[in-house]
């Protein structure tokens, strides 16, 4: 007499290393439901943390601190990593990678002791790294040049490298294994690898040079990126020819994509960081469904393993924002490290126990203000967030409602209406949907709410460049 086992079950007794039927796994692997072994983390740039989430209590656990703060971290005996910023798991999801763009290394942290195992040291400026759904490698986007870093998944040692368009943003790879897909920050086009041959087979144009986020869709039939600097989401077909199907206009500063399966369908959730938005849109037709306000300047965002819910990085919020895509409405905010970038949801990922050894707690991390800058109409056009280093700041402003391609100088005005001179912060320049991230450094807090009005300060953006400057077009809002 035949016994038919689920699934599931088989999974179970072998050890399976199968993802949940969300991204970045397959549709058919069975969908693993919120529990305490859970964990959500993410990548906190200016903290050089990862924060670790328990999503069954929707709490921090504490912080991996994989580096200090500016500006112990510009010794040059510096040796922690500096701009934690990208992040990717493997499919037993016993680990979780770290990389540090500003240190050009990949920490691989055990996800049961919150310790790191070994850290790898790749090119100039990677941004994206991710396991193959093998688990065996691990292929890292080495954005300050013009490679992908091949990685043996158990010592951490390069075993290769593969050339692609310069720039590049990100790789992921499609459910099955066969092909991985690699988005350019600086190059329009998008290339398609087959992952056992290590060649390019097909080639995608970006409407832009500026991808810095790709993801499948677990039915292996879509891929989804983003441009940022022009705030679209494009989608092309993921098996040969890889046909480009859609492109929709989402907003400035259009952040991450990442799919989620629910009973409804199966979607694609896009943070859009200039509007403070996750804007979500079906894959069957690519309707837009829902907005859903979030708080400041969403940026890296991945589903539950049986995507009832969406978590959210909030990187001018310092905190987290928990979507519930049955109702599309967020409903629950986390506070976590400075500069959420990155994420990652990882079912399972606690073998046994409370799962929070190892962790610190928040501290100076957790200290944060803002401020506004309006427009000439008076309204909130760019958000400003002081990321406590001790006595320093590091400044991070979300510019928009400004001319694309065109240069602007972010500085401080003793006249409360930011005419007369100005002091230089941080000289940019748009992209072409007139926004821009622009960081700055220095006691800008104590400057700005300073208590004595002939020594206080306020925000101000004008025209040209340092010198050259012309009229001023947004003012720090009276707080």
């Amino acid at each position: 007499m035949r016994h038919l086992i689920p699934a599931a079950l088989v999974l179970a007794l072998l050890g399976g290393t199968a993802l949940a039927g969300q991204a970045p796994g397959p549709a058919s692997a069975p969908d693993v439901p919120v529990g305490p072994r859970d964990r959500f983390y993410t990548s906190d740039q200016f903290s050089n943390t990862v924060s670790v989430i328990d999503p069954a209590a929707n709490t921090l656990l504490g912080v991996i601190r994989l580096g200090d703060t500016t500006p112990a971290n510009l010794s040059p005996l510096y040796r922690g990593q500096l701009l934690v910023h990208g992040m990717g798991f493997s499919p037993d999801r016993k680990t979780l990678l770290a990389v540090s763009i500003g240190s050009n290394s990949v920490s691989f942290i055990d996800t049961a002791t919150n310790t790191v195992r070994h850290t790898t040291y790749v090119g100039r400026s990677p941004h994206e790294a991710f396991f193959t759904p093998g688990g065996r490698e691990v292929w890292v986007s080495v954005r300050g040049e013009d490679y992908v870093a091949i990685l043996d998944a158990a010592t951490g040692k390069e075993t290769g490298r593969i050339t692609v368009p310069n720039g590049p943003g990100m790789t992921i790879f499609s459910p099955d294994g066969r092909y991985g897909y690699v988005c350019s920050s600086f190059s329009p086009e998008t290339v398609a690898i087959e992952v056992k041959s290590r060649q390019i087979v097909g080639r995608i144009k970006q409407e832009s040079p500026f991808c810095p986020d790709i993801a499948a869709t677990p039915d292996g039939r879509q891929v989804w990126f983003t441009l940022k600097d022009v705030g679209r989401v494009q989608v092309f077909e993921a098996a040969p020819p890889f046909k480009a199907l859609k492109t929709i206009e989402t907003g400035p500063i259009t952040n991450h994509v990442n799919i989620a399966r629910t009973r409804a369908g199966q979607f694609a959730y896009v943070t859009v960081g200039g509007l403070n938005q996750v804007k979500v849109f079906r894959t069957d037709d690519f309707s837009q469904v829902a907005t859903i306000p979030t708080g400041a300047l969403p940026h890296g965002l991945w589903p539950s393993g049986d995507g009832s819910r969406v978590y959210v990085g909030l990187e001018n919020a310092d905190a987290v924002a928990v979507i519930d895509t049955g109702t599309n409405a967020v409903t629950a905010t986390i506070p976590i490290g400075q500069g959420p970038q990155g994420v990652a949801y990882l079912p399972e990922a606690v073998p046994e126990g409370a799962g929070a050894p190892n962790l610190q707690p928040l501290g100076a991390a957790g200290q944060s203000s803002r401020l506004t800058l309006d427009g000439p109409d008076g309204k909130p056009a760019t958000q400003v967030t002081l990321f406590d280093q001790g006595v320093l700041q590091t400044l991070q402003a979300a510019v928009t409602g400004l001319m694309p391609k065109s240069p602007y100088l972010l500085a401080l005005s003793a006249d409360p209406k930011g005419a007369g001179p100005v002091e230089p912060l941080a000289a940019f320049m748009t992209n072409p949907a007139g926004a821009a991230i622009v960081n700055a450094v220095g006691p800008i807090r104590q400057v700005t709410q300073n208590p004595s009005a002939a020594a206080r300060r306020i925000l101000v953006i004008v025209e040209g460049k340092p010198g050259e400057t012309g009229a001023t077009v947004q003012v720090q809002a009276v707080q």
